[in-house]
């Protein structure tokens, strides 16, 4: 103890020496919140009146869908602060009302979360945390990285790795339950939006996805959520922009991402990071735009790692956690006392947060090492984090802001009030019908989906036909033209992994929308489908018809079809490979690099450069030059060009068009082996598609961790 109060002494006289002249200002000031009419003016603790546990009157009414808080302070300064530092400006006549949000009470008790290997000394990653949110209040989880913010959050939402272990207990409305589909909505660090549709669009899609309700109610939930985060102004630009044209700021995309989950009218919003990569004047117009949401009922909680004075006005109650560690829980003034009364009080001009954040982060020991030798430059940093976070920690266990929170919590849970109701979920075939309208809409828009691959299918097909044309139909040039099919089939296949990062994208937003409960494997696997065909199709069509008469294929219109056909099915199987490929690999590189060696290793073995009766039988005849699609796609070219055609061999003696391909491929006599060929590529394609839904159902949360989050069985365990 003496060693911390030695610390602590120390501490606060280098603080308050370091913060600003003597004679300028008392060492016995510290700066909490400059509000307005008063920026001249730092507000110290000695002047301020001494807070008390604020009285929370909570009454449960039968029949309701919240728990109305009713609010007294003990001090006018404190009301100030709870109802944000800025004023409320002055609604303009014709002005839209916000919409009112029946909120709910949230509490967590004793909650402690276990992963394994998640940190080196411990897997321990929050210990016995306690905290309430409130509805029309805004509750921040704060601490410097590695803290366990977002685990705390997940934890309370109920969205955990499966492998986490969770003690502890958390009430919604005085109910140990989970919060039900609707309930609530959880906005991800790094949300994935689509930057071809306006805001919107993105939006009215999102709500299509999510309400099943009329389209007429859909459209002012729009409007709503649009109003809510103040997105008035971008509502008819495109998110991602285009090439004359910049695309959304990042406040606003983050905002867009808030409002994606505000068309649900949630009770209860979890955000982590809303902040994340904000600068100061998009962070203030973040909190300002979410301290509005919160007056209309809403419960807000959210984590932050820094933020302004400015934003820190706004906060209604902290949770300040440093190692799992909760140092402390209560009103934002109240943490600030809290650390004047453990030895640390904030120093004049100084961020709260960033002060917080200097007294409890571990990594500051490091700068102290280097900066040792160096002789007033920091002399102010002097403090060991490690005895601040024992002291303060100590400190918060003794203190009356812990006992009102025991207090607040037993009143929260001791009657449990109206249980919150599941809002219901879209079916499948109308999930269906808005992913393949919004894909094919996203498609038609993005030139690096399909319409990069349709111009260099083109080319490559211009670039063929040049080379091998004038070939004729003399026997002569059955092994050109079988080098200008093979050539064709594969090329173009190579050239498919172009549109592998567009895929990849896909991907990422189906993650997003399936960790929220909005999609489905099979919903994305058939919206995907069905939005994909017709431009597929435009490939093959359009491909087809310049090689097959640039080449010189024989003029018949059934023959003509059955090439598109083949080609298009071959397109199909591809487009399923890439689909497998690119979910199984998180970075486009290994994505890419798988590719090309599946496809160099299906070339080789697909009976051009070698008939498949000549391959050596293991490995390459068993079983790869039956896995290569190239193979069944070549055969079928050739059995449609060449079965039931004959060449002259001299004067006198003809030979089929199967003895002419003998030499170079390998085809059946039989004239239904190119149907049979169509069929196996049929069936490979929805092989392909197969694996990919047992991928997205069974193996994506283990190979890309990053893309969903997965809900957690709780086990409620008595600590006491």
């Amino acid at each position: 103890m003496e060693e911390i109060q030695s610390q602590s002494d120390n501490y606060r006289s280098s603080s308050s020496a370091a913060s600003s002249p003597a004679s300028r200002v008392p060492s016995s000031s510290f700066f909490y919140l400059r509000k307005p009419g008063s920026l001249r003016q730092p507000i110290s603790f000695e002047d301020s009146p001494e807070w008390e546990d604020t009285n929370i009157d909570v009454r449960v009414e039968e029949g309701g869908d919240s728990i109305n808080v009713a609010t007294t302070s003990a001090s006018p300064s404190l009301s100030k602060l709870n109802s944000g530092s800025l004023p409320s400006p002055h609604l303009p006549d014709g002005a839209i009302i916000p919409r009112k949000i029946a909120g709910a009470s949230v509490v967590w008790k004793d909650l402690t979360v276990m992963i394994k290997g998640k940190r080196k000394y411990s897997d321990k990653v929050v210990k016995s945390s306690a905290g309430y949110a409130l509805p029309g209040t805004m509750t921040v989880i704060m601490g410097p990285a590695k803290s366990g913010k977002s685990t705390l959050l997940r934890a309370i939402a109920g969205r955990l790795h499966p492998s986490a272990r969770v003690y502890g207990e958390v009430f919604v409305n005085g109910a140990k339950s989970h919060m039900p589909y609707g309930s609530y909505g959880f906005v991800e660090r790094e949300t994935v939006l689509i930057g071809s549709l306006t805001v919107r669009e993105f939006l009215y899609y999102s709500a299509l996805l999510q309400l099943p309700s009329f389209f007429c109610r859909k459209k002012s939930v729009v409007e709503d959520a649009i109003h809510a985060m103040s997105l008035g102004d971008y509502a008819n630009k495109l998110i991602g922009g285009h090439c004359y044209m910049k695309g959304l700021p990042k406040g606003e995309r983050r905002r867009v991402s808030i409002a994606k989950e505000l068309v649900m009218r949630p009770h209860i919003l979890f955000i982590d990071e809303p902040l994340y990569h904000l600068d100061s004047v998009s962070a203030l117009l973040m909190m300002v735009t979410l301290k509005k949401l919160a007056s209309t009922g809403c419960t807000l909680i959210f984590t932050i790692y820094q933020s302004s004075t400015e934003v820190f006005g706004l906060f209604d109650r902290i949770c300040l956690l440093s190692n799992g560690n909760t140092l402390f829980f209560g009103e934002t003034l109240a943490c600030l006392q809290h650390f004047s009364n453990a030895g640390f009080p904030c120093p004049i001009m100084q961020s709260p947060s960033d002060h917080f954040l200097r007294a409890i982060n571990t990594d500051f020991d490091r700068i102290i090492a280097m900066c040792k030798n160096w002789q007033d430059e920091f002399s102010s940093v002097n403090m060991d984090t490690a005895v601040a976070i024992r002291t303060l920690e100590a400190t918060y266990k003794t203190s009356a802001d812990a006992a009102a929170v025991e207090s607040m919590i037993l009143k929260l849970t001791e009657k449990e009030g109206p249980g919150l109701k599941s809002k219901g979920k879209v079916g499948i075939g109308t999930q269906i019908a808005v992913l393949t309208w919004r894909s094919l809409l996203i498609m038609s828009r993005e030139w690096k989906y399909y319409w990069l691959r349709l111009i260099l299918y083109v080319l490559l097909t211009l670039c063929i036909g040049t080379v091998f044309s004038g070939l004729g139909h003399s026997l002569s040039s059955v092994v050109a033209r079988v080098a200008a099919i093979f050539v064709f089939v594969t090329f173009c296949s190579l050239l498919s992994i172009a549109g592998l990062p567009a895929l990849k994208r896909e991907i990422k937003i189906y993650a997003c929308e399936k960790s929220n409960q909005h999609s489905s494997a099979l919903v994305f696997l058939l919206g995907q489908l069905f939005s994909s065909i017709p431009f597929l199709f435009l490939m093959s069509i359009s491909s087809s018809l310049v090689f097959y008469f640039m080449i010189g294929l024989r003029d018949e219109f059934s023959l003509l079809m059955y090439f598109v056909l083949n080609f298009f099915m071959t397109l199909l199987v591809n487009e399923g490979l890439m689909l497998v490929v690119s979910t199984l690999w998180e970075e486009a590189f290994w994505s890419v690099l798988t590719l090309l060696c599946i496809h160099v290793v299906m070339i080789l073995s697909a009976g051009y450069f070698r008939i498949r009766d000549a391959m050596p039988r293991p490995v390459w005849m068993y079983p790869m030059s039956y896995i290569a699609f190239h193979t069944y796609s070549i055969q079928g070219l050739l059995e449609n060009e060449y079965l039931g055609t004959s060449f002259a061999v001299g004067q006198v003696r003809t030979i089929s068009g199967f003895q002419a391909l003998q030499s170079a491929y390998n085809i059946s006599p039989d004239s239904n082996s190119k149907w049979k060929n169509l069929l196996v590529l049929f069936l490979m394609a929805v092989v392909y598609r197969i694996f990919m839904f047992l991928i997205l159902c069974f193996c994506m949360g283990r190979k890309i961790s990053m893309f969903k989050s997965f809900r957690c069985n709780r086990e409620t365990t008595n600590t006491r």
